[in-house]
């Protein structure tokens, strides 16, 4: 009965929260501003973060990181990342929806681009790409209604890192227009 709650409350706060903006390809040299999603728990997370900075510098555009951090941080634990643009599961309700700040700071960025580096379809990021006002999404496994325009999926015989399928998504990104 709980989860049917869940699933209830969940499809409710989208249906409030989601954008209306049309989404589709968009040349890189046509944005101006991106968000990007990064899983803090992957170890690679570092190198991931340096390349979306230099992708940023690179075109020209501002651009913010968000993480999702979801591990149980202890007390003698220090925090690598931002706390402004971190989500932390203290961050998120008993459903899963991250708190009115993190929402308002995303989408306070005014993206034109949201890219989600995240491998997975977790309530906290679908809600996130599906209320950002970017008018293209790239992402590397689909969500529910076909949230993103463009997936890198991995292939078949392994698993890439969040910097590896980064890299796929740049030579894409750089292919349209």
């Amino acid at each position: 009965m709980l989860e049917f709650i869940k699933k209830f409350l969940r499809r409710k706060q989208i249906q409030k929260y989601q954008s209306t903006v049309p989404t589709g390809f968009m040349p890189v040299k046509a944005v101006h501003s991106a968000v990007a999603f990064v899983d803090a728990m992957d170890p690679y997370c570092d190198r991931c973060k340096d390349a979306l900075m230099a992708f940023y510098r690179e075109n020209g555009i501002k651009g913010e990181i968000f993480f999702f951090d979801f591990r149980k941080i202890g007390k003698e634990e220090r925090l690598i990342t931002s706390i402004q643009t971190t989500v932390l599961k203290k961050d998120l309700n008993w459903f899963g929806r991250p708190s009115h700040e993190k929402i308002n700071i995303m989408l306070g960025s005014e993206p034109d681009l949201f890219i989600s580096l995240i491998d997975g379809t977790d309530f906290p990021l679908e809600f996130m790409a599906k209320c950002s006002q970017a008018k293209f999404k790239v992402g590397r496994v689909q969500l529910p209604g076909n949230t993103f325009d463009l997936i890198v999926a991995d292939p078949q015989d392994r698993k890439l890192t969040q910097k590896e399928s980064f890299d796929v998504m740049k030579s894409y990104l750089a292919k349209i227009g």
